[in-house]
């Protein structure tokens, strides 16, 4: 332990030593000390320090018929992911902290190990963080690992377990079984060990289980990114019958030449093309000036940046509803009563359009049902909300104190 010798189980840090523990590299956070109150500081930082590590490479993964998480390798300039979340796309929509959504490439598909490969969007050389793979180092009971991704759509979250079986076999694979909790979202995230390493990646969960998931042990990623590279970097597909890899030049009419069964590579899959009433949302989208595919966020979902101002639009095929709601800043710290009297004149002022807050946001809301929906009055009304979104924002902030939400808020 750096800069002391002490095993005394009534040491308190004083503010040097807080600071000096805040300094130190992962290695030296290791909970090692038979100092109690030592400890307890040491994996406070030492957690901190693997979140706050992750934050810059954990993607956020969006389709037309899922969420889910990714992370990118920067040694292999590549996302990885679960194939189950990317699967019928020929691109997804990748969000990386600090840098815009974009469209990303599928360029790899392993239905065996539920692994897929995406191509790094521009401006990957802004990211400077590199985490490593645990390949080579054991793996107990009893390990403590944190599972970090986008579960529900969140824009970042970790949760803390410990490994309870490293054997779990499901078909010919083991799985590494842990308690740390994973939601919908979660899949494809890396689950990290105490060296901030990565040492499998989140692919399922028990159904009605209590925080009972399973990691594909970084094993079998590591041979699948070996061979993937030694292939060239080919657009390709791990057959699901043989396991072998299977690429445009080799696939004879869409079979594998191995053993003869049907496989799809990334680039011949179908392109998604949204019915009904979806259609008309995406048609009314485009008409309003707004690229579709960097809008879709998972089953009749969409989400828009319009200035300042982000509009989810909602389709509840169910019920018929179509909402859209803009989030706009937040509530200022003090003197918030001039604005939400200002929000009231506005309910009553506002055409189709109603202010309401939920905890700090302000939003403002449009709703619409299917029997009424069509590309004239979708346009219009969007675009309506669309534009007064942004200009509310702008009042509020600057004229009553509200705050600006970041774009990762």
């Amino acid at each position: 332990m750096p800069g002391s010798t002490s095993t005394s189980l009534s040491l308190q840090l004083n503010d040097r030593s807080l600071s000096e523990v805040k300094t130190w590299p992962l290695h030296a956070l290791l909970p090692n000390s038979k100092d109690q109150t030592l400890t307890i500081y040491r994996v406070f930082f030492y957690m901190k320090k693997i979140i706050n590590s992750y934050s810059e490479v954990v993607v956020q993964i969006a389709t037309p018929y899922s969420t889910g998480t990714g992370f990118y390798l920067k040694k292999y300039n590549l996302i990885v992911t679960n194939e189950h979340v990317v699967r019928d796309n020929r691109n997804v929509i990748v969000k990386v902290n600090g840098l815009k959504k974009q469209l990303s490439r599928v360029l790899y598909l392993d239905p065996t190990h539920d692994l897929a490969f995406l191509e790094m969007p521009t401006h990957s050389e802004e990211i400077s963080t590199s985490i490593n793979l645990a390949a080579g180092n054991e793996v107990h009971p009893g390990d403590s690992v944190v599972a970090i991704g986008h579960p529900f759509g969140l824009k970042y979250a970790a949760t803390q377990g410990i490994i309870s079986n490293v054997m779990y076999q499901s078909g010919n694979l083991n799985y590494y079984q842990h308690d740390a909790a994973l939601n919908p979202g979660n899949s494809g995230g890396p689950l990290v060990n105490m060296a901030g390493e990565v040492i499998g990646v989140n692919t399922f969960i028990i159904e009605n289980g209590d925080n009972v998931g399973f990691s594909l042990p970084v094993q079998y990623l590591q041979t699948a990114l070996d061979e993937f590279a030694a292939s060239g970097r080919r657009v390709g597909v791990r057959c699901h019958s043989c396991s072998n890899l299977v690429f445009e030049d080799t696939a004879q009419q869409g079979y594998c030449a191995h053993c003869g069964a049907k496989v799809v590579l990334p680039n011949q899959v179908e392109a998604y093309e949204a019915t009904g009433i979806a259609k008309t949302i995406e048609d009314m989208l485009a008409n309003a000036g707004h690229d579709v595919e960097l809008s879709r966020r998972g089953p009749n979902n969409w989400e828009i940046q319009e200035g300042s101002a982000r509009v989810n639009v909602l389709y509840y095929e169910e019920t018929g509803l179509i909402t859209g709601d803009a989030y706009l800043c937040m509530l200022p710290k003090e003197n918030i009563q001039p604005l939400y009297e200002f929000l009231l004149r506005q309910n009553y002022q506002t055409e189709s359009l109603t202010f309401s807050v939920r905890g700090q946001d302000v939003i403002i809301s449009l709703l619409i049902y299917d029997r009424y929906f069509n590309i004239e009055t979708g346009t219009k009304l969007f675009s309506y909300l669309f534009e007064k979104a942004d200009e509310y924002d702008n009042i509020l902030v600057e004229q009553y104190g509200a705050i600006w939400k970041s774009e990762e808020d």
